[in-house]
């Protein structure tokens, strides 16, 4: 993409003042506030060596304290000091703060995986004003950013390359998309060999929880609970099984697998190897989903129905947006008669639903590229659960975002649950043209149903467990008290002042416009943000 502009002049525009991002820094004087304050964070080890080259060259362009490696500082730790500094200037009146918090945009570069990541930092954080994302293709499948307009190939690391993305992200619109919390309770396996990944290791998106509800049936000793979320989808069967063996490989030899070309070609192959193209010869039937599990479904709240499996289907995939496997869209767009009879929709990213296809081998995949062409369409729900119990098979395989596992299954009386539930949305930035859509967007081709019964109020969010409220990727944001009891004091003193005549030395002028700076002519006790909070 050729970008026509002044390197210099154009970069201002993301610029973020040392000042605010680091504590202690000399305040730089600013004539106008960056139109596009971003926070860039990179997976230096994602994309091979690309990783690596992209921070040196954002490095290189922007303040080198606005972008982070992830490989060095999780971006919970970013956010919440950065934050709690913004509240730092705030109250100390810098007029510049509150326009950085309210324009501040984030920049993720990695797999999708990095990107759900940082989704569900934000999403937990529960900022006053979460800032939205744009995500960078440095994975090998980039569903997520494929679905929103930014590719699905590995960006150019060089100048040219970083300031024409720089500027589709200035031009970019922000989109509400759905987040789906995933709560997994099981038994920790005793015994077992899953060389060469060790037993039970789960993606980096769920996390152990301790605490459940006391009415869970579960709430008993020796049953751990997992808990965590995705943006895009959760899979299970034989797409997981193929990416399993890839991450398996991949981890045995890493040395192969610096290049995306390479890694698809690699991913094609295994997924040959797998049998899957021969599923009904080489797999027994009690890999089937239906015989693996129980399936519930819950289109309203509190009426959960049981959702049959048809015996043939091998793989399940519970799906949020349009991208899946390398920008496939399973469910695609349903006629006009299978929106009357069967009660289906187009696949809305903001709709409280997410999509349940099935497939029966590889072979019926290959439907994906053909036009119109879709899976088999089982059901759109507010929630899903999955109920194992002991059967002839001992595992299945499992999948959230790209990032699989090996799930073993119950050998006693036990049973292993998995459930699904539409959390909350967070912003995420999307170029003009991208395939995913909004329910309230106007050219979308028809409401959605049930949409009323699919939204969450708050009123029902306060009444359930804690572990459905967040993924845990991070603990909510909060002002510490002293900062608060420092507001209300200030708040106070305003008041009771009254309208303030602000002297003229101390009205600036800024691109034609008059501004007073905040409390300046009248004095106001400084506030220093707690040393155990930087």
């Amino acid at each position: 993409m050729n970008v026509n502009f002044e390197p210099h002049s154009f970069l201002k525009e993301f610029h973020i003042p040392a000042y605010i991002l680091a504590p202690g820094s000399e305040a730089e004087k600013l004539r106008d506030v960056p139109s596009c304050p971003v926070l860039v964070f990179i997976n230096s080890k994602s994309g091979g060596q690309l990783g690596g080259d992209l921070l040196l060259t954002y490095r290189s362009l922007l303040n080198n304290h606005q972008v982070f490696d992830l490989g060095g500082e999780a971006p919970d730790a970013v956010l919440r000091r950065l934050y709690l500094h913004l509240e730092t200037l705030k109250l100390n009146g810098d007029e510049f703060a509150p326009e950085i918090e309210e324009r501040l945009k984030i920049i993720v570069a990695g797999g999708d995986g990095t990107a759900g990541w940082l989704l569900g930092v934000v999403s937990d954080l529960k900022l006053s004003k979460p800032p939205p994302i744009a995500t960078v293709p440095l994975g090998t499948g980039n569903n997520l950013p494929f679905a929103f307009g930014w590719g699905k190939k590995n960006p150019g690391t060089d100048q040219d390359s970083v300031l024409a993305f720089l500027d589709q992200v200035r031009k970019a619109k922000e989109m509400m998309i759905d987040s789906w919390h995933i709560l997994m309770r099981m038994k920790a396996p005793t015994e077992g060999s899953f060389d060469p990944i060790a037993p039970l290791e789960l993606p980096h998106s769920l996390h152990a929880f301790q605490r459940v509800s006391s009415s869970d049936e579960l709430n008993m000793e020796g049953y751990h609970t997992f808990q965590g979320g995705f943006w895009n989808y959760f899979s299970m069967g034989m797409d997981a099984q193929v990416s399993y063996a890839f991450h398996s490989e991949r981890k045995l030899h890493p040395e192969k697998f610096k290049n995306q070309l390479v890694n698809q070609s690699t991913y094609a192959k295994l997924g040959c190897t797998q049998g899957w193209f021969f599923a009904s010869l080489v797999h027994p039937s009690s890999r089937n989903i239906a015989q693996l599990a129980k399936v519930k479904i819950m289109k309203k709240h509190g009426d959960w129905q049981d959702l049959t499996i048809p015996p043939s289907i091998r793989s399940i995939v519970c799906l949020n947006l349009p991208s899946f496997s390398g920008g496939l869209n399973p469910w695609g767009t349903p006629n006009k008669n299978k929106r009357r009879d069967r009660d289906l929709t187009p696949p809305y990213v903001d709709d409280g639903f997410i999509e349940v296809v099935g497939f029966r081998d590889a072979w019926h995949g290959l439907v994906l590229f053909a036009p119109n062409g879709h899976g088999r369409r089982l059901a759109q729900a507010h929630r899903i659960k999955f109920e194992f119990h002991k059967g002839a098979a001992e595992h299945t395989f499992m999948r959230i975002d790209g990032e699989p596992w090996k799930q073993p299954l119950p050998v006693d009386d036990d049973r292993v649950v998995v459930e699904i539930s539409n959390l909350r949305q967070v912003k995420i930035l999307a170029t003009h043209d991208c395939r995913s859509r909004s329910v309230h967007d106007p050219s979308s081709p028809t409401t959605p149903h049930g949409q009323d019964d699919g939204e969450r109020d708050s009123d029902e969010e306060e009444s359930v467990g804690e572990e459905w409220r967040k993924f845990g990727a991070a603990d909510t944001f909060k002002i510490p008290d002293e900062m608060k009891v420092q507001k209300a004091r200030r708040s106070e003193i305003a008041e009771s002042l009254g309208p303030v005549s602000v002297p003229k030395e101390n009205v600036q002028e800024k691109s034609g416009e008059t501004k007073h700076t905040l409390y300046q002519g009248c004095a106001l006790p400084q506030f220093t943000c707690p040393t155990s909070q930087h």
